[in-house]
């Protein structure tokens, strides 16, 4: 039984729905500096945080963009204090276990990248369950990178590419771009189309490095407990002003 009425965003009328991206990645920065300016713990920021993401990812179904990835955790964040840390595992589980039976009500297939086997068990079996019991849902695609980096990445796809070559299952003459893909974390997801960071920092922060190679990038100094669906909005007909060319010259 749904608990809460379902929200519903109107597609701003600015936006062209045929030029909109279909999968939108965020760096979801400036949880801590957004509680420090108001006197608060920086876990009031993340909570804030959270909040914020689920108001995205409604945005993203009702306006008709079918992916979005959020970076909620990469392998250096494990170098921030032990209370944060253990706050921010604490937080994953509460609001995987609480937002469940919404995901499967509003059609959400949620997945995870990233190297799971360092997480919490606890954390591992909220996240199992709830990939297995959304992963027949059709509606947006919702990525979570968690203890997740880039460069770690490639490296095990390398290690699993070499072993392949050298076990004589593959030549090295047939590995291509598309077969290096398929040994990503993301290897069932398609390549973002628009990158969004908050907190004004020019830098992609060892995140999606593969992927990102023809993303429109957008970052904004608003941090992320303040980017409300205005600042989605706004960052949406900054995309649809650019020109993608993919590295031709059109016309």
């Amino acid at each position: 039984m749904t608990t809460k009425p379902v929200v519903r965003y109107a597609l701003p009328a600015d936006l062209k729905p045929d030029r909109l991206p279909q999968h939108v990645a965020v760096i979801m920065d400036g949880n801590g500096r957004w509680a420090k300016r108001r006197g608060l713990p920086r876990i009031m920021g993340h909570r804030r945080g959270v909040d914020t993401l689920k108001t995205l990812l409604r945005c993203c179904r009702d306006w008709g963009i079918g992916a979005l990835t959020a970076y909620a955790f990469s392998t250096e964040n494990w170098g921030r204090p032990v209370e944060e840390v253990d706050f921010l595992m604490a937080l994953f589980e509460r609001v995987l276990r609480q937002e469940l039976l919404e995901m499967m009500e509003e059609n959400v297939r949620i997945r995870f990248v990233g190297n799971l086997a360092a997480l919490p068990r606890s954390l591992q079996g909220e996240i199992h369950q709830a990939v297995t019991q959304t992963q027949g849902n059709h509606g947006i695609e919702f990525t979570v990178a968690t203890n997740y980096g880039g460069r770690q990445e490639i490296v095990q796809a390398c290690r699993a590419i070499a072993e392949q070559v050298q076990r004589g299952e593959l030549n090295p003459n047939d590995i291509s771009e598309e077969l290096f893909s398929r040994h990503l974390y993301t290897s069932e997801i398609s390549d973002p189309d628009l990158l969004i960071r908050t907190s004004g920092e020019m830098r992609i922060s060892n995140f999606l490095l593969w992927q990102l190679a023809y993303a429109e990038i957008y970052v904004t100094d608003t941090l992320w407990p303040d980017f409300d669906t205005s600042e989605f909005h706004r960052a949406l007909y900054a995309y649809q002003q650019r020109d993608r060319r993919f590295g031709k010259v059109k016309g």
